[in-house]
């Protein structure tokens, strides 16, 4: 590490640290001790100085904060009339430093408060009174403080006297306190504009721009409008600014105009960098600064002003020393200067005297180079100064002639090389200070050559095929195969299409499952150690044509429109033909439509599209074909509506039918909204009595309609009608549907079912059955009976009902031991017939609550023997009459039931399964509660036992069983 000696100076004057107590350095850093405001005050600048030269730093200006106090010197007195202005002057004290005035009324301790008619100018000092008061008479006191220092002085006080045998009438505003004509203004800066006007009455402030503009919404308007403030100046805020003072005598307005100046901070583009040079050589250094306004260059050598003269010479930021010496060695500075500053850059020159020397930079060991090519053999020592350079082989130096030369910068070239050229060659270099030399060894190679080069070929689309790329070289080189395709080297790593095949001599290019991006150029690249060959072909590849371009839909009416387009690339295949598709809100995606012609040929870009629907929307696109294949389809056409017709489709599947006494009940299927050809949709239904040559007609607006009946109480039971629906819509009526006959309404059943009767299933279970109505006697056609049935003590309005189709129901849901209520009626499309008398069934008695208890089982080998304690039956309860046992494998095997009228039953169950059994009791009242699940667990071959006891037998239960389980094992 070098050391640095670093020394002061202040105003040019070289600071003495040891006898100056004020001043000590540290770490080349300057500390002033106790800075005094007049001794310290000044320009700073430090000089570094070491073996290699002196730099100094830029300047630094150091001033120091501070506030005199007032003369204690008593101030005059001020008379003033009552309505009368008065200004009040602060004469501040010598300072320096952001200072801030305020002013004391009558040694208040808070300071006087500004607003309308009182402001204080933090530019002057002064306190204005737009209008005086009687309460204004008093003592005035300016406060300055300093904002750095923090210190505050305060003035003699000035009184301040009213005159009231006298008042000031009231006259126009006097601007006092305004902004200058014009001020510069730099870009981010805070700018402040005062403005007050003296005024009887006293005058309102306000601000606006000159040009009409808004004002910029982030003005601020402080002290009753007195000032304006615009922060983070922009080049929009420039301009005039008007301040106007207005009261009921007159208004006066001051203007300002305010200019963006732009400050360019001095900064380098272009520096100074280190050079170290040979003896005798030239040396040019330029730098460049950049600031308004344009800066100026000086240049120093080692701390001092360099004279330009003999072989220096400096103009603007450009040094040139011609011829260099030793004595030009040491440390040069570029400084630009304008008025906002300096900047320095630096930079060492260093002269530099040495003999020739090889050691970075020897002649290459070995070149390998292909016989008739040509060699360059590179000689390039480090010498200070430039060292003369000559070749040397076998003994013999080397002299220009027509295949070699020596070229200025001592380079060795032989052209057209031949096997005689191979040997040792000797740079030897020469300077001043002495001789050094550096050798290489030179080869000659047989050159290579593609001998089968890829040839150009077209291909479809899917196929494969292999470009060739065989070659001939010396032996002893080992060729490097690169492919290239459209400039780009190919990497077969990542091109899942592209395979290099062949070894040696022979580096193929496999291109599988060719697609349309295949198309361009391919070139095989060979690399060997002395030379570089390439060979090229182009690949054509033929695909489905590319989308139509351009499709544009014109001419339309409302079965036909007109489309026109431009064509795709063909791929390397012309088009044939093309397809036209279109596409509506109501088609399963794009549809071929038919075209006049029927087939677009290849070069007709236009066709007419035919049976479109009216009042539609449709999208088109279209289908180029080759003879590769289809092409992909074109950008779908804008949306466009075909005109509405009149309707052309007449509904189909007219019929009818059904509906209650005196209806006649017709239906067809509504026409779709693709086919009802304009706005205002509807129906007209005609219809007439069978041999009646009048048609009845109505009118439907619903497009969505679908059914219309017609009533009339004179209209016979299954009476024959013709009936036809038509359509229409805003621009007419269509087409009629063909005439079909449709019956009238049937009349409602006129009987009851007869021979009505029932039993009682179970508690909750009635069954109930009656002879159907005969189809000969009456004209009805019956489609359900519907059964009700109601407690007794309730009224038939409040009957449940249940239909059925045939002649049996079964009533379920019930109460037990309850008297039911039972009648049974007829239906047809036409309603609901009479209903049957009423007869009653009481139903069963509930089963036993109780479930059977006290189970125990046996299992021995693959026999199940299970006993349980009879269930007996309560007063209210019917009486069992058996049990019925169900059993299953597991959860999920299938059941078996069987009953019984014992309370014990032998099952033979298969052995290796767990199953589940469940015991309940037989009733006329149905099944009783179940036993609940009992698991007979797996137990091959082995015999055991187990019981289901009541909650207090079941410790005593486990005891047996664990205890016969010890037992048998």
């Amino acid at each position: 590490m070098i050391c640095c000696i670093y020394r002061w100076k202040v105003d040019g004057r070289e600071i003495n640290t040891e006898s100056d107590p004020n001043y000590s350095l540290v770490e080349g850093n300057l500390l002033i001790n106790n800075p005094h405001v007049i001794n310290h005050g000044g320009v700073y600048q430090c000089i570094a100085t070491n073996t290699f030269g002196t730099v100094v730093s830029r300047e630094a200006k150091v001033q120091f904060a501070f506030l005199q106090n007032f003369s204690k010197k008593s101030r005059n007195m001020v008379s003033v009339r009552e309505g009368q202005a008065v200004v009040l002057l602060c004469g501040p004290p010598p300072h320096y430093g952001e200072i801030k005035y305020s002013w004391v009324f009558n040694g208040q301790r808070s300071f006087l408060q500004q607003d309308a008619r009182r402001f204080i100018s933090q530019r002057t000092g002064n306190l204005y009174i737009a209008k005086v008061e009687a309460s204004d008479a008093g003592n005035y006191t300016c406060a300055v403080r300093n904002m750095m220092t923090n210190a505050t002085v305060l003035s003699s006080p000035t009184p301040v006297v009213v005159r009231r045998d006298v008042v000031m009438g009231e006259y126009e505003p006097k601007i006092e306190v305004q902004f200058p004509d014009t001020l510069h203004v730099s870009k981010g800066s805070s700018v402040k504009l005062e403005c007050f006007a003296l005024g009887n009455p006293v005058p309102s402030i306000s601000w606006r721009r000159a040009d009409g503009n808004p004002l910029p919404g982030k003005i601020k308007i402080n002290h009753s409008s007195g000032v304006l403030e615009i922060p983070y100046f922009r080049p929009e805020d420039a301009g005039v600014y008007e301040c106007v003072a207005e009261n009921s005598r007159g208004r006066n307005i001051a203007r300002g105009q305010l200019i963006f100046h732009n400050v360019e901070h001095l900064h380098w583009v272009q520096t100074l960098k280190d050079a170290h040079m040979a003896i005798d050589a030239n040396l040019q250094w330029e730098c460049k600064a950049i600031g308004k306004p344009r800066p100026i260059y000086r240049w120093l050598k080692n701390g001092q002003p360099l004279t330009a003269e003999g072989r220096i010479h400096a103009e603007a930021g450009r040094l040139t020393i011609s011829r260099i010496s030793l004595l030009d060695s040491g440390m040069y500075q570029c400084v630009a200067d304008n008025e906002h500053g300096a900047v320095y850059a630096s930079a060492e020159l260093k002269v530099v005297a040495s003999p020739p020397d090889f050691t970075r930079r020897p002649v290459k060991k070995s070149t390998v180079i292909q016989r008739g090519g040509e060699v360059v053999l590179e000689c390039r020592p480090h010498a200070s100064p430039r060292a003369t350079i000559s070749w040397w082989r076998g003994g013999e130096l080397l002299k220009d002639s027509k295949r070699q030369t020596i070229m200025e910068d001592g380079t060795l070239r032989i052209a057209n090389i031949s096997k005689s050229d191979e040997g040792r060659y000797i740079c030897v270099a020469r300077n001043h200070f002495g001789t050094s030399s550096s050798s290489g060894t030179l080869v000659v190679k047989e050159p290579t050559k593609i001998v089968v080069p890829p040839l150009s070929l077209d291909a479809t689309v899917g196929q494969s095929l292999v470009l060739p790329c065989q070659v001939s070289s010396d032996t002893s080189l080992s060729p490097i195969f690169k492919w290239f395709f459209n400039g780009k080297a190919i990497d077969f790593s990542r091109q899942e299409h592209f395979e290099m095949i062949g070894l040696g001599f022979a580096g193929d290019l496999m291109v599988r499952n060719i697609q349309l991006k295949h198309s361009g150029k391919y070139v095989c690249m060979v690399h060997t150690e002395v030379d570089t060959v390439s060979a090229a072909a182009d690949l054509i590849v033929r695909g489905p044509p590319s989308a139509p371009e351009g499709l544009v839909v014109t001419d339309i009416t409302d079965t036909t429109v007109q489309l026109s387009w431009g064509s795709g690339p063909d791929n390397h295949s012309p088009v044939t033909m093309y397809m036209v598709q279109a596409r509506t809100p109501f088609s399963i995606g794009w549809q071929t439509v038919r075209t006049v012609p029927d087939s677009v040929p290849g070069q007709m870009m236009h066709a007419t599209v035919t049976d479109l629907n009216p009042w539609v929307d449709y999208e088109f696109r279209v289908v180029a074909i080759n003879s590769v294949g289809v092409g992909e389809p074109s950008t779908p056409s804008k949306q466009i509506r075909t005109k509405a017709a009149v309707p052309k489709v007449a509904p189909v599947n007219v019929s009818g039918g059904g509906g209650a006494r005196g209806e006649l009940v017709i239906i067809w299927e509504p026409v779709p909204e693709e086919q009802q050809s304009g706005e205002d949709f509807g129906y007209v239904v005609a219809f007439r009595p069978l041999g009646s040559s009048t048609w009845i007609q109505t009118v439907l607006a619903s497009p969505d309609a679908s059914r219309y009946i017609y009533r009339n109480d004179s209209i016979a039971p299954l009476s024959q009608f013709e009936v036809k629906v038509g359509v229409y819509n805003i621009l007419g009526e269509g087409q009629f549907s063909q005439v079909v006959r449709v019956f009238s309404a049937e009349e409602e059943p006129s009987k009851a079912p007869s021979r009505v009767w029932g039993h009682a299933v179970s508690a909750s279970e009635i069954e109930v059955y009656w002879e159907p109505i005969l189809p000969g006697s009456s004209t009805e056609k019956i489609i359900a009976y519907e059964v009700l049935f109601w407690e007794e003590g309730f009224q038939q309005s409040e009957a449940d009902r249940v239909r059925v189709i045939n002649t049996t129901a079964l009533l379920s849901g019930l109460k037990s031991s309850t008297v039911y209520l039972i009648s049974v009626r007829a239906q047809n499309s036409a309603g609901l017939g009479p209903c049957s008398p009423a007869f009653n069934i009481t139903t069963k008695k509930p089963p036993p609550s109780q479930p059977p208890g006290n189970i125990e089982w046996n299992l021995t080998n693959s026999k199940v023997f299970l006993n349980w304690e009879h269930v007996k039956a309560m007063e209210n309860e019917s009486e069992v009459t058996g049990y019925k046992v169900v059993y299953r494998q597991n959860w999920h095997g299938r059941t078996t039931v069987l009953e019984t009228s014992k309370t014990s039953v032998e099952l033979q169950i298969p052995s290796g399964e767990d199953y589940l059994i469940e015991i309940k009791a037989l009733t006329k009242g149905g099944d009783g509660t179940s036993s609940g699940h009992i698991r007979i667990p797996k137990m091959s071959s082995l015999n055991s036992k187990g019981c289901l006891c009541p909650v207090s037998m079941k410790i005593f239960c486990f005891m047996i069983f664990f205890i016969f389980s010890m037992f048998i094992l």
